[in-house]
């Protein structure tokens, strides 16, 4: 495994590495106070795209920990700013599956969200929602055999929380496909789109900067993707054995984000 070095820019998952549910991970106040005792830029970029920016702040505000604004990027986020730069936000009607982090974002940059059996979307958006029901599957359902384009923020199959593992966007995704035969454009993790947002916002070499993940075929395939180092953390999904046998890999593995610290701080004094 490679030396722990160069590192100056961070592109951090936060289920699964900062916290679990609503339990925050061991050591989430001393890591980022490494970070910025170091002066190290991250972003905080999520494939749940459930909560806006705004809320994810007071989350960690409520762990003790405070950032700003420019410093999250979810996967509703990324979204939002990327069809945004491909259609006429004046004149484009989407039907959402999500919650407000999925719809808010939307919402800011123009679009028109239709309401529930309304068959005139151009698009269908499709997060992570809690409040999902068959109401929201079937009128999806509809546009996309209409033509719209399916779009999902992410495709996460499961999402980490303090009991275990519970379903993610992934297996609403796989419903609408099962239904309608057409596979969703993906956003967040692993394509390239969300790390690429990330990158612009931080302005840093992709040489120097790294991703922080929990998950082989999120967060690491999509570091892979775009070209860049990343850190798997063995607090969330992925375990070391799937390491073993993955036809890709994470350039360096961690117990969980005390080490990582620990390593950040050691190569300031390298």
């Amino acid at each position: 495994m490679q030396s722990f070095v160069d590192v100056r820019a961070l592109i951090i998952d936060m289920d699964g590495v900062l916290w679990h549910g609503d339990r925050p991970q061991a050591g989430l106040q001393d890591f980022f106070q490494t970070l910025r005792d170091l002066q190290l830029p991250f972003v905080l970029a999520t494939n749940n795209a459930s909560l806006t920016a705004d809320q994810y702040i007071d989350k960690l505000a409520g762990m003790g920990v405070e950032i700003v604004l420019t410093e999250i990027l979810t996967s509703g986020m990324a979204t939002a700013f990327h069809l945004a730069q491909n259609y006429d936000s004046a004149s484009t009607r989407i039907f959402v599956i999500g919650g407000v982090g999925a719809r808010q974002p939307l919402i800011d940059h123009g679009f028109e969200l239709i309401d529930l059996y309304q068959q005139q979307a151009d698009l269908v958006v499709c997060g992570l929602d809690k409040q999902l029901s068959w109401d929201k599957l079937a009128t999806a359902s509809f546009n996309i055999q209409a033509g719209a384009e399916f779009i999902a923020t992410n495709g996460d199959t499961s999402l980490p929380t303090e009991q275990g593992l519970v379903p993610g966007n992934g297996a609403t995704l796989a419903a609408l496909q099962a239904v309608t035969g057409v596979a969703p454009k993906v956003i967040g993790k692993p394509e390239p789109i969300i790390y690429q947002q990330a990158l612009a916002v931080l302005g840093v070499d992709p040489a120097h900067t790294i991703a922080i993940g929990d998950r082989l075929d999120t967060d690491i395939l999509g570091a892979v993707r775009t070209g860049i180092r990343s850190a798997l953390v063995l607090t969330g999904v992925s375990s070391q054995q799937e390491v073993e046998v993955s036809d890709y890999q994470p350039t360096w593995i961690f117990a969980d984000i005390i080490a990582v610290a620990e390593a950040l701080r050691n190569q300031s004094l390298a």
